[in-house]
């Protein structure tokens, strides 16, 4: 299917001001950079004298700020915890014009994810989180947050990275608030509630997580057994990231879609997951077809890979990469 310039310009000025619920783990990513010019006499490994330090919006934080460069509007369900990682967080949210009235404070710390990096290669990465499920009166303020944001949204989204935000009844709230809409509702799955997205409208795992889930190998040249995954998932269609494989759409309807890489280098490929979840939902919101969608957040995915760390893909970027190297088309 090749989408024309009239069609992808269409799609992407449709996708403005549309309003997306985004609902999931937000992160702080904190990248301290520097040089190594000895090994420390304390143990074998390198002393690090850092030059530079920058913050970052990770995970749900990072599809808000990429919904945003888009041209929509978003309602961020997360939370933070009362801590100077949650105050940066909110800080950052709204540098990046991504609003932080739907953020859930909690008494637990902000996931923080702190790189440290020399002569930008990653040296180590050091994780701050608490990621047991919400409790129950969390849960409950999370749960109020849903249902303003979804009333008032044209697609949402759920960003599982497995740290306690989306619980089952978070889960089964936001995609029950979502069909009485008739909204599209994409997910980004992590393993501790894989099977609990039923009515999703695309399910984005990439081949780990579903080769994990299923406890089988995934044959993405002969995917017979993908129809009953689907029937299992309970989702319309599944949405297969395969890194430099580019992507494959499996749809209920036994229709199966290849979507090429389309990245000139790869740099850094944190970050690229959020960047295609954020496009597939504008674009849907926008009217787009799942394919359609998935070519575009294709394009966008192979941008964001060529920069160091998360950054945000704004829509005139994606038409210029189109207009560049003529990619309209799925194979």
């Amino acid at each position: 299917m090749a989408i024309s310039r009239d069609r992808l310009v269409h799609l992407l000025e449709g996708a403005r001001g549309r309003r997306i619920a985004v609902i999931g783990d937000a992160m702080l990513d904190v990248y301290l950079s520097g040089d190594v010019e000895r090994i420390s006499p304390e143990a074998p490994v390198p002393v690090v004298r850092v030059r530079d330090r920058k913050y970052a919006l990770g995970g749900a934080a990072n599809v808000a700020q990429n919904v945003v460069a888009i041209g929509a509007r978003c309602d961020l369900v997360a939370t933070v915890g009362k801590d100077s990682a949650g105050t940066i967080l909110r800080e950052t949210l709204h540098r990046a014009d991504a609003g932080s009235a739907s953020l859930v404070t909690v008494s637990r710390c902000t996931t923080q994810k702190t790189r440290v990096l020399a002569r930008s290669q990653q040296l180590l990465r050091v994780d701050e989180e608490d990621d047991v499920d919400l409790d129950e009166q969390d849960t409950t303020r999370v749960l109020e947050a849903v249902r303003t944001a979804v009333a008032d949204a044209d697609a949402v989204v759920l960003e599982d990275y497995n740290k306690g935000v989306l619980v089952p009844a978070v889960i089964r709230e936001a995609i029950d608030q979502a069909s009485a809409r008739k909204l599209p509702i994409v997910v980004d799955p992590k393993f501790r509630n894989f099977f609990a997205y039923r009515g999703a409208t695309v399910f984005k795992p990439n081949r780990r997580e579903l080769e994990a889930a299923l406890g089988a190998a995934v044959d993405v040249d002969h995917p017979d057994a993908l129809p009953s995954t689907l029937q299992r998932l309970g989702v319309e269609h599944i949405l297969l990231t395969l890194g430099d494989r580019g992507m494959a759409l499996f749809s209920a309807d036994g229709e199966v879609a290849r979507v090429p890489t389309v990245a000139r280098e790869v740099y850094d490929v944190v970050g690229a997951g959020d960047t295609v979840t954020a496009y597939l939902a504008t674009v849907l919101a926008a009217g787009g077809t799942v394919l359609e969608a998935a070519i575009i957040a294709n394009i966008a995915a192979g941008i964001e890979v060529g920069h160091l760390g998360a950054v945000s893909v704004p829509a005139d970027e994606v038409l210029d990469f189109a207009d560049r190297f003529g990619i309209t088309l799925a194979r």
